[in-house]
């Protein structure tokens, strides 16, 4: 269990890389550049955010993090020779957060990507400012890995400058990971400060509600 535990949180780690070389040899990207969507991808999104597949993706995943809770056990897996799980979550007293494994999925490019952008509005409704949205590219072993990045954190309070810094669930980090241009991992993690300069980070599960109402 401890190893498996390790596995979980190695997967929310940024650039991960599941390989055994130098991995200071593949973390610099061959491509760096800020994401901006166009008329017609915004349109696009428009028209998935009223689909019943964005529906169904965000009721599975309120279900698996609703299960996660009391049975973690017990979500869906995939029948292989491991029962590897489709998603995992991460429950630390600093970072939380999931990454569901898209390439064991039938969900194609447009979903994943137009599921990322969802997560990033969900977001923006909960007095969030976006930090940056990038997209990285990397020539990894075997495969060319693209990374796009959602980074938002909480707007700040100028009324309240003597308080606590409202750092409300903490600072959010959205990436949607893509091998040869195929969706493989989407990952979802807040990082909280344990400072006395900040409040306390707001409980995980009424940010997981709000974002999957």
């Amino acid at each position: 269990m401890p190893s498996l535990w390790k596995k979980i949180q190695n997967l929310f780690r940024p650039d991960s890389i599941e390989t055994h070389h130098d991995a200071s040899l593949y973390n610099i990207p061959a491509i760096h550049e800020i994401i901006q969507r166009s008329e017609a991808e915004k349109n696009d999104y428009a028209q998935w955010r009223q689909t019943l597949v964005r529906r169904r993706l965000v009721d599975w995943l309120s279900q698996q993090y609703a299960i996660s809770r009391v049975l973690p056990n017990d979500i869906d897996r995939v029948e292989t020779h491991d029962h590897a799980s489709l998603l995992d979550f991460l429950d630390t007293p600093s970072s939380k957060g999931f990454v569901i494994h898209f390439y064991k999925t039938n969900y194609s490019l447009r979903d994943t990507t137009q599921f990322f952008d969802y997560l990033k509005e969900q977001i923006l409704q909960l007095e969030y400012w976006p930090q940056i949205s990038d997209t990285r590219t990397y020539n990894r072993p075997g495969w060319v890995e693209t990374v796009e990045r959602h980074y938002l954190k909480p707007k700040p309070d100028f009324l309240n400058q003597k308080s606590l810094v409202n750092q409300r669930f903490g600072n959010i980090t959205i990436e949607n990971i893509l091998r040869n241009n195929q969706p493989y991992h989407l990952k979802f993690r807040v990082n909280s400060y344990n400072d006395h300069l900040f409040s306390q980070p707001k409980d995980f599960h009424e940010l997981m509600q709000a974002i999957l109402a």
